[in-house]
């Protein structure tokens, strides 16, 4: 084989391990969201 292939399966192999080999779980946290409007509240008659 030519070394050009030999260079670019090397090259691609390595990008695999390097893929495969970065294993950080990271933590996603929900958070609910507050509400976009409130309902209105009675105060009285005429206020």
């Amino acid at each position: 084989m030519s070394k050009s292939i030999k260079a670019m399966g090397l090259v691609s192999l390595l990008v695999l391990v390097a893929a495969c080999g970065n294993n950080n779980n990271e933590e996603f946290v929900v958070v609910d969201p507050e509400p976009i409007s409130q309902e209105p509240v009675q105060t009285g008659k005429y206020k």
